[in-house]
C-alpha cells in the first residue's frame, strides 16, 4: 500500500468567499473545481478542498465545532488501491468514485478517500546556509536575504493532526490495516507516517472527549526557517491571528508557525522536516510545551532602531 500522504483535506464551510480570501491570503493557489469542491493547492497539487456546508450528498459533520468533512489520500499507483479497497472491504463498505479512487471510512468514522495521487514534479531551490568550517552552500555574493521575494510559495501539504476519540483504536487501524508507521510519540500521541513517504509524520493523532473528531491543524512546507519567518511576518501583517510560534518543534525538527483560521482549525507554516526510514526506533515524551517545541520566539509588536529606545513585547502594557 504506497499510501504518499494526504492529497487534500475536504471542509464544508458557510461562507466560501471568505475560506476563498484566507486561502489566498495564506498562500494557496486556487486550482478550480476538482471532485468534492473547489481546490486552492500548492506548488506539487496538494492542498485544501472547500464546499458549502449544504452541499448535496455531502457526509455529516465529524463534530459540531469542526469543519472538516473528508481526507483525501494520495498513493502511488492502481495496485495500492485495489490492495487498499481488498483490505477495507474485509469489514466495512468500500465506495469506487466515478474517477477511480475509493472511499471508505475509518475506525473513528472519519472518511477517508484514497485516489492516484494529484502530486507533480516541480523543481525550487530551498534555503541554504554558510557556516565557518563547511564547504559554502550560498556562493560569494549570493545573498540570503532576498528582499524581492514577497510571498514565499507554498511547496505541499505536508501534514495534519487529527482529533480523535480513541487514540489507540485509532493508531490499531492506521498501522494494522493501512500500513503505516509510528516514528515517535509525544504523551501517548502517535506521530504516524505513511509507507510510501520518510516524512517524519503524515499524520499526529490527538486524543478527545468523544464528541470530538477532526482536523486540529494542517502543515504546508516552505523551503526553510526564513520563508517560515517571512510568510509568517506577512500573514500576520495581513490582519490574520497568529496561535503558535514562530518556533522549532522537538520530534520532526520542523520550523513552525500556526495561524488560526475559519475552517474550524488551524493552519501552519513549516520547514525542514526530519526524514526516517523503517531502521528508525521510537522516542517518546510527556505531553509538555518544552516537549512540543525545541524553542519558541517571542515575537514583537513595534519597528526597532536605536534612537527609537526598547521594544516592548506582544502584548506588554504601554
Amino acid at each position: 500500500m504506497n499510501i504518499i500522504g494526504p492529497d487534500a483535506v475536504l471542509f464544508a464551510v458557510d461562507d466560501i468567499d471568505a475560506a476563498s480570501r484566507y486561502m489566498l491570503d495564506f498562500g494557496l493557489k486556487a486550482a478550480g473545481q476538482v471532485r468534492d469542491g473547489l481546490l486552492f493547492e500548492t506548488l506539487d497539487g496538494t492542498g485544501v478542498i472547500i464546499c458549502q456546508a449544504d452541499a448535496p450528498g455531502l457526509t455529516p459533520p465529524l463534530s459540531p465545532t469542526n469543519k472538516a468533512r473528508k481526507i483525501v489520500y494520495g498513493v502511488a499507483d492502481l495496485q495500492s488501491l485495489d490492495a487498499i479497497a481488498a483490505e477495507l472491504g474485509k469489514d466495512r463498505e468500500v465506495k469506487r468514485l466515478a474517477d477511480g479512487a475509493i472511499e471508505a471510512c475509518d475506525d473513528m468514522g472519519i472518511p477517508l478517500v484514497f485516489q492516484l495521487t494529484r502530486r507533480r514534479e516541480f523543481s525550487l531551490p530551498a534555503e541554504k546556509i554558510n557556516a565557518p568550517g563547511s564547504p559554502l552552500q550560498r556562493p560569494v555574493n549570493c545573498v540570503g536575504v532576498d528582499d524581492a521575494v514577497v510571498v514565499p510559495q507554498l511547496r505541499s501539504l505536508g501534514h495534519f493532526a487529527l482529533f480523535v476519540p480513541d487514540v489507540t483504536k485509532a493508531e490499531a487501524f492506521y498501522v494494522e490495516r493501512l500500513q503505516f508507521r509510528v516514528n515517535d510519540r509525544l504523551g501517548g500521541g502517535p506521530f504516524m507516517r505513511s509507507k510510501a513517504t520518510q516524512e517524519h509524520h503524515t499524520l499526529f493523532l490527538i486524543q478527545t472527549p468523544p464528541q470530538l473528531k477532526g482536523i486540529e491543524h494542517m502543515a504546508f512546507h516552505l523551503g526553510g526557517p526564513s520563508e517560515v519567518m517571512q510568510a509568517g511576518n506577512r500573514f500576520r501583517d495581513l490582519g490574520y491571528s497568529s496561535f503558535w510560534g514562530p518556533g522549532r518543534h522537538g520530534f520532526g525538527s520542523n520550523w513552525f508557525w500556526y495561524f488560526d483560521s475559519p475552517l474550524g482549525c488551524r493552519f501552519e507554516y513549516d520547514a525542514d522536516m526530519d526524514k526516517h526510514d523503517d531502521s528508525w526506533v521510537p522516542r517518546e515524551k510527556p505531553l509538555h510545551a518544552d516537549s512540543a517545541q525545541a524553542y519558541l520566539m517571542e515575537m514583537l509588536e513595534e519597528n526597532w532602531a536605536p534612537f527609537n529606545g526598547p521594544r516592548k513585547p506582544a502584548g506588554s502594557a504601554a
